[in-house]
This record gives structure tokens, C-alpha cells and sequence, in this order.
């Protein structure tokens, strides 16, 4: 069986998006014979927290683990929310932000490049060099965000010349919150002076969309393989669908993603429609901004809402599930276009149908069109949006509100661990 290390930041107990991908691979890489030895801080500031997908491990990995130096950790002696908020990507508008704000953010994006996990670089470096030559590894793998980890596969490649994989779950220099950094020109610079060394150094670029796929083929000519996210197969109970019209939002709101056309549009129907008022509820699962909070409040849409917070993942699965519709909400901006959210694919075997807004050229546009799973707008369509959500709530009253979903299966995470599997071999 060959063995391969596997570096990433967020692993069980985190919760959110980023730790679904690799758990995901770890567990099915034994079934095309890859022994995933996984390689994670010893003591982590994970801004979320879901104990359950610990009993998602799986239990022929390795899992090794090392201490880590944390500023958010020492940060949140001076402001924990703030921290826990910046951490997570949850930004405050610029126009809102306080002093204390701007001077996290400042320090953030100018003392800590590529990110704050940078100070686990060297520890890293020394600890698996060691393990590395003794257990006669060849292939190593890093994840980011954080995009500190690809420093420690840039330096293992060059003392050691393995094999090495840089995936990227997302970009680097041109993600929607890398301009929020307040980033000086030196900054900037080496933000991508690092990212041309990780493209061009790396054996195998790993990205999540074709646009990031685009992106990175003008800075390297080393070979871009698009792995997307996927769906699992969930043992999740669930019962009845909700007796209401529900359009749920699961995963992290935030500010950026403030659709006012959808805001618009259901205030107008809430007006409009006596039995649309009665009968509609937006549901919010996971954390949600301020602004977001406010702005829904004032189109007057605080009686229709259930802030729910964050939920476990399991318990997500089950909202996704029950609820009528699914909404799905991007920044819209050009940084945004690659942008796949991992949660679109458990949405799309839901079985509910799926509202998504974004920018045009969307990535994810395509996906759900392609898919016949849901419906894609742009911030500029909101008469559109508005007739298919009283389309919707017609057929939920009717009691005929369902999809059908085609060419799913290769979106599964053991397919697309299997294309994974094809590279390591």
C-alpha cells in the first residue's frame, strides 16, 4: 500500500467547510489501495467547532500531530468575537469597522504572510523531515487556505525532492477577502511573490474550478488538475419535509453576500400575497453577519426569520433535506467567479430545489444548470427571482415542489477520490 502524508489545517473536531474535503478523501484513499498518513496541529484556535465528525475519521489513517503558535489564540485576549469573527472570514463592512477592527485586520494581512499559521512552518518542516526519511514517504500533499501549508510542502520539496501536490481549496492572491487585508504594497508583493513559488515549484496544482484552473495556468506551466468538492453518502434520519415554506441558507452568511434583490423580492411577495406571508419562514443555519441581520430586518423580514446559528453537521444535512427551497448566495465580483461552495453538493442530492445568486459566469452557475437542480440568478435580476419563488411556493402549495437531479455520480467523494487516487499512483 503506498503511503502518502497529507498536510492540512482543519480537521474534527473543526466544523464548516474546510475540513469536509480531505476527511472526505482520507476515508475512501484505502479502498484504491493509499495509506493517508495526515498530518494536523496538536492544538488548533478552530474558529467552529463540531465534535460529531471526530467519529468521521477513519480508522485506517494515521493522524499525526504537532503543537502549533496561534496569534488569533493570544488575539482573543483583547477581543474574542472579533477574532473568532475574522477567523472564520466573517469581515465587517469597511465603512463599519471599528479601530480594533482595522488594527486585526492591518496586523493580519501585514505581519502575518501568508496567513496566521505561518509561525507552524519551521516546527513543521523539522518534525516531518524526520518522520518523512524514516517512513520512506515519496508523496506529500498540502491543503490551504490557510496557504501557509504549502510553505511547508515548498521546503520538504526542496530538501527532499518528493513528490509533492499543492491543492487548493480555494485562490490565493485573488479571493474576496484578500483586498479586506489592508495590505502595503511590500505585503502584496510577497503574497505573490510565495504563490508564483508554491505554482511553480509544486509537482501537481490540485484546484476546485475550472476558472481557478485558468487563473493558475497565466502564473505556472506545471500541471492544474480540477478535483471538485463532492457529496457523501450521509446516514442521516429525516422526517417530513417543513410544514411551511422554508428557504433555508446553511454555511457562513456574510456581509459581502448580502443579496438586497432577494431581500427585495421576498418583501414584495410577503405585501403582495396574504398566503405567501402566512405561510413563508427563512431559515439561517450557521454563523451570519450583523449586517446581514440588519439588512433583513429592515425590508421588514424579521417576523419570517429563524436564526438558527451553528448547527452540527449532521444536523445541517437534515435542515438541507427538510426545508423546501435551498439558498445559495455568492459575492458578486469577478475574485468570486471560481468560487465553488462546497455545500452546492450536498444541496444538489437534497432533492430540494436550490435558489442561487452570484455573480455572472459563476462556476457554480453552470453546476446547478447542468445538474437541472436549481435555478441561478444574478444581482441584477430581481424580477426573475421573484417569479420563481412564487413559482416555487405555487408548487409547494399544490404539494408538487420537488427536482430531478441528473449526472450526480460523478460528483461523489469516492469518484472523485478515485481521480485523486489516479494521480498518486
Amino acid at each position: 500500500m503506498k503511503k502518502v502524508l497529507i498536510i492540512t489545517y482543519y480537521w474534527p473536531p473543526a466544523g464548516g467547510p474546510g475540513v469536509q474535503r480531505w476527511l472526505k478523501f482520507v476515508k475512501y484513499l484505502p479502498d484504491f489501495d493509499i495509506q493517508p498518513i495526515v498530518y494536523v496541529p496538536e492544538n488548533p484556535t478552530y474558529p467552529i467547532i463540531d465534535n460529531g465528525l471526530v467519529n468521521e475519521v477513519s480508522d485506517k489513517a494515521i493522524i499525526l500531530q504537532h503543537k502549533i503558535i496561534e496569534p488569533y489564540g493570544m488575539a482573543s485576549i483583547f477581543s474574542k468575537k472579533n477574532t473568532k469573527g475574522i477567523s472564520s472570514g466573517i469581515i465587517p463592512n469597511q465603512k463599519k469597522q471599528t479601530f480594533l477592527q482595522k488594527a486585526m485586520l492591518w496586523i493580519r494581512g501585514n505581519l502575518f504572510i501568508p496567513d496566521a499559521r505561518v509561525l507552524w512552518v519551521k516546527p513543521s518542516v523539522k518534525f516531518l523531515k524526520k518522520y518523512i526519511q524514516e517512513y520512506n514517504i515519496d508523496t506529500i500533499i498540502t491543503s490551504g487556505p490557510p496557504h501557509s501549508l504549502h510553505l511547508i510542502g515548498l521546503q520538504l520539496k526542496n530538501d527532499l525532492k518528493l513528490n509533492w501536490l499543492a491543492d487548493f481549496r480555494d485562490p490565493w492572491t485573488t479571493i474576496g477577502y484578500h483586498s479586506a487585508l489592508k495590505l502595503s504594497s511590500y505585503a502584496d508583493k510577497k503574497h505573490k511573490a510565495l504563490e508564483s513559488k508554491v505554482l511553480n515549484t509544486a509537482d501537481t496544482i490540485i484546484v476546485t474550478s475550472k476558472t481557478t484552473k485558468a487563473e493558475f495556468e497565466r502564473l505556472t506551466t506545471k500541471p492544474i488538475e480540477v478535483i471538485t468538492n463532492g457529496y457523501d453518502v450521509e446516514k442521516v434520519s429525516v422526517g417530513q419535509l417543513d410544514e411551511k415554506f422554508t428557504l433555508a441558507h446553511i454555511g457562513s452568511f456574510l456581509s459581502d453576500r448580502n443579496p438586497k434583490i432577494l431581500w427585495e423580492a421576498l418583501s414584495e411577495l410577503i405585501h403582495e400575497n396574504d398566503q405567501f406571508s402566512q405561510q413563508f419562514t427563512l431559515k439561517l443555519i450557521g454563523k451570519v453577519s450583523q449586517e446581514i441581520l440588519d439588512t433583513i430586518e429592515s425590508f421588514g423580514l424579521k417576523p419570517h426569520l429563524n436564526n438558527l446559528g451553528y448547527v452540527s453537521h449532521a444536523e445541517a444535512i437534515q435542515h438541507q433535506r427538510k426545508s423546501q427551497v435551498l439558498l445559495l448566495v455568492e459575492i458578486d465580483s469577478e475574485e468570486t467567479k471560481s468560487i465553488i461552495p462546497g455545500k452546492v453538493f450536498e444541496y444538489m442530492v437534497s432533492e430540494r430545489p436550490i435558489v442561487a445568486i452570484g455573480p455572472q459566469d459563476s462556476d457554480f452557475a453552470e453546476l446547478i444548470v447542468s445538474t437541472n437542480t436549481g435555478s441561478f440568478f444574478t444581482y441584477s435580476e430581481k424580477e426573475r427571482l421573484k417569479a420563481t419563488l412564487l413559482s416555487h411556493f405555487e408548487k409547494f402549495v399544490a404539494k408538487e415542489l420537488k427536482v430531478y437531479p441528473v449526472g450526480l455520480q460523478q460528483y461523489s467523494r469516492k469518484n472523485l477520490t478515485q481521480k485523486l487516487a489516479n494521480f498518486l499512483k
